[in-house]
């Protein structure tokens, strides 16, 4: 079936036709670059939110340590590459569906306007013929009509007697002229005809049927492209899903990677002081006379001390780290072990490079000087040293470490007196200023959850249930510097106290 043979006289139809569907065209192309937009603002969306609750700084960086944190953390990223997939469909319909369909659009409205003018063209040809046919015919009508009456006339001066033979010879001459005339524009009439006909037979079977067919042929190309363009539509969405939906899975790996009881364990490790828990509070007698046994004491260096505020509120963090409780210490002392060991290794590995090198120069002088090596070799043997002095000195303070504990707790306990040497409590606040600056307000209120005997430097002693001031919160070392209403100022651990609302 083609339009040539069976559209042959609806050239207005095929034009609305072609029109229309050139307008569809256009259509779906805008309606694509719409889709594009939203692809893009979606994925700029979504990169802009990911950014927004992304965490920054060494807070979040602790933070992320613990599962639940690091796989919120696991979902932004997923979710930033899932946005880089949206980005890549907007960028894939844009190159295989917009551009290339718009280009199209150009050829073909280009296509469509030759074929149409063919048409044009030729309709007015065949109108130009026939034109000229109407005037050959009129002119033998014209001149058959004239020949006729001329032969007429003649007869009539033939018949009629009184008429000269002069005269009738005219007449008959006149006459035959006249029919040699007519019988020209006949032959010229005849030929416009045949000509005509010819022309119209080639316009109607064969130039308009061409044209026609190429017309359906371009619009019939227009469909298997826009019906290209809309599978594209779906391809290019789903060529991207396996990516998708891997982040997608990615993001539900995150959510079932959590463990709650890990979490809970790094929490321990991260913060366990290593202290004992406060001992039971002995039954002080008094109707036998009995001394109590938490009574203010000459223990406790600061008892005596007028209500003074500390020009400097707390010394730079220990080399042995004891400003810290025991496990946090022992933590401290173990990385910076095993930082140490890492360099050390190291430069092992560089003194042996640089004593086979040596070994190569001196049997092989032409490649280079031994004692060129020297003050490398010289340096890193000084680097060694160094490395293992402070490995040694580490490693004495971490066993130190590990068996502070047990005398700490029993001094306490035993209440035995000036504890000579602890190793999260002795060096905390080891120094003070003597001058002092004008009285300060407390921060806060708190009470005591246990009795702590305050018997190491910088601390104080408090009862259970006893109202405290707070002067300075907990830097995050388990401490804090809290005012007794006996006017009594010092440190006590933070978990000893609730805060007051």
């Amino acid at each position: 079936m083609d339009w040539g043979t069976n559209l042959w006289d609806q050239n207005d139809v095929i034009d609305k036709h072609t029109q229309a569907g050139l307008d569809l065209l256009e259509r779906y192309i805008k309606f694509v670059k719409e889709r594009t937009e939203i692809e893009q603002n979606y994925a700029k969306q979504l990169r802009n939110m990911t950014k927004r609750y992304s965490k920054r700084g060494s807070k979040e960086e602790q933070e992320c340590k613990f599962s639940n944190h690091a796989s919120f953390q696991e979902i932004l990223n997923e979710l930033g590459d899932y946005a880089g997939q949206r980005e890549l469909i907007a960028e894939n319909m844009t190159a295989n569906i917009s551009d290339k369909l718009t280009k199209y659009l150009q050829d073909l409205k280009q296509e469509r306007k030759t074929h149409l003018s063919d048409v044009k063209k030729a309709q007015q040809n065949l109108e130009s013929s026939f034109k000229h046919l109407e005037i050959s015919k009129k002119r033998f009508a014209k001149e058959w009509a004239e020949a006729d009456k001329a032969t007429q006339q003649a007869d009539k001066l033939e018949s009629d007697n009184n008429n000269s033979k002069i005269d009738v010879d005219k007449a008959k001459n006149h006459s035959l002229a006249r029919m040699r005339s007519a019988e020209e524009c006949r032959n010229n009439y005849a030929a416009e005809l045949q000509k005509y006909n010819k022309e119209q037979k080639l316009f109607y079977y064969t130039e308009i049927p061409q044209i026609f067919n190429k017309l359906q042929d371009m619009d019939e190309r227009r469909i298997r492209q826009l019906a290209e363009g809309y599978c594209q539509f779906s391809h290019i969405e789903k060529n991207v899903l396996p990516i998708i939906s891997k982040c997608l899975e990615g993001i539900a790996a995150a959510g079932t990677e959590i463990d709650e009881k890990k979490d809970s364990k790094l929490l321990i490790e991260q913060y366990k002081s290593g202290f004992e828990r406060p001992a039971d509070v002995e039954f002080e007698d008094y109707s036998q006379g009995v001394k109590p046994s938490n009574s203010e004491s000459g223990l406790n260096p600061l008892k005596g001390r007028k209500h003074k505020i500390f020009k400097k509120h707390k010394p730079p963090p220990a080399e042995d780290f004891s400003h810290l409780p025991p496990e946090q210490r022992k933590k401290k002392l173990q990385a910076k072990i095993d930082d140490i060991t890492k360099e050390l290794t190291k430069e092992q590995d560089q003194s042996d490079a640089l004593d086979k090198m040596r070994g190569v120069y001196e049997q092989n002088p032409q490649m280079g000087d031994p004692f060129s090596l020297e003050p490398q070799i010289t340096h890193t043997s000084q680097n060694i040293g160094r490395l293992k002095g402070e490995l040694s000195k580490y490693e004495l303070w971490l066993l130190e470490a590990a068996g502070g504990e047990d005398s700490l707790h029993s001094t306490i306990n035993n209440n035995t007196g000036i504890i000579a040497k602890q190793h999260s409590l002795s060096n905390a606040y080891s120094e003070f200023d003597d001058e002092f600056d004008d009285i300060e307000s407390p921060v806060g209120q708190c009470s005591a959850l246990y009795t702590f005997e305050g018997n190491s430097e910088g601390t104080i002693s408090i009862k259970e249930g006893e109202l405290l001031s707070i002067m300075e919160e907990d830097k995050g070392d388990g401490w804090m510097r809290v005012l007794r209403a006996s006017g009594e100022e010092g440190y006590i651990p933070t978990s000893y106290v609730r805060l007051s609302p």
